[in-house]
């Protein structure tokens, strides 16, 4: 696995009362959240890099208002709906 590092001012620590590890644990979730909304990798990989299981994940999503369900039209919806019914 790769390691990214930023530098956090300890201005910022302080005033979001947040310590070190709560700070990358925020900071894992934030970009993993990012990715999974502009569809740059699967719930599956976003949930790793969060730290989470998918379906931590899939809760921490709707706690920020992000559906799990995607679909780049109506027309894609409809076809998901009708697979699922005859499922």
């Amino acid at each position: 696995m790769a390691k990214i590092s930023i530098e956090v001012p300890a201005a910022v620590l302080y005033g979001t009362n947040m310590n070190l590890a709560e700070t990358t644990s925020f900071a894992r979730k934030a970009l993993a959240m990012e990715y999974y909304t502009q569809k740059e990798l699967s719930l599956g990989y976003c949930a790793e890099i969060a730290g989470l299981s998918q379906f931590e994940f899939i809760q921490y999503l709707g706690k920020h208002n992000i559906s799990i369900f995607q679909f780049d039209d109506l027309e894609e919806f409809q076809r998901e709906v009708a697979v699922a019914k005859n499922e």
